[in-house]
């Protein structure tokens, strides 16, 4: 099985080459990335807890899923994918923000990326990978919020900062 690769891109999300997802985390090199947000009809975001065995943020909460884009993959196409991975379900998303962040990890991991936020909803209860999720829940925004501000360790880091950006684009 080859190893998985990220995008690298510069400020303009223009693509400068490709590496290994480790090594670009380990040199914070800018690169391709997409965060999902679903949401069900009660206006509540999917969360899900990394599973323990993650090699970076076990155990923490975080948004639906996140990844990265691969070579020839659409925002869209990869979101998908990635949802299918690791909740066990698709729907539609649609891109709605993007931003550049960067986060460090106690075991020396960086994530420098260029993030595109996708949205979409669903309804029913997913299927989760348990390799990758470890629990979900469905949270309103303004209980995220205070549970982040109050809970901080609870969640991972590039989560707090997604969903920073996220609250302030829809407010």
């Amino acid at each position: 099985m080859s190893k998985e690769q990220v995008i690298l891109v510069n400020e303009k999300d223009e693509q400068i080459g490709v590496m290994e997802k480790i090594e670009a985390h380990q040199k914070a090199l800018l690169h391709r990335a997409f965060s999902v947000f679903v949401f069900n009809d009660q206006n509540e975001l999917l969360l899900q807890q990394r599973a323990e065995s993650k090699y970076h943020s076990p155990g923490l909460w975080t948004n639906t899923c996140c990844s990265h884009q691969r070579v020839g993959e659409t925002n869209i196409e990869a979101g998908k994918r990635r949802l299918n991975e690791e909740m066990g379900f698709t729907t539609d998303l649609e891109e709605v923000t993007s931003f550049i962040y960067k986060t460090s990890f106690d075991n020396g991991l960086t994530e420098h990326e260029y993030d595109y936020i996708l949205v979409g909803k669903y309804n029913e209860n997913p299927n989760v990978n348990p390799e990758e999720v470890s629990a979900y829940k469905w949270m309103t925004l303004e209980d995220t919020k205070k549970d982040m501000q109050q809970n901080p360790a609870n969640y991972t880091s590039w989560f707090k900062i997604i969903f920073d950006k996220y609250y302030n684009f829809i407010s």
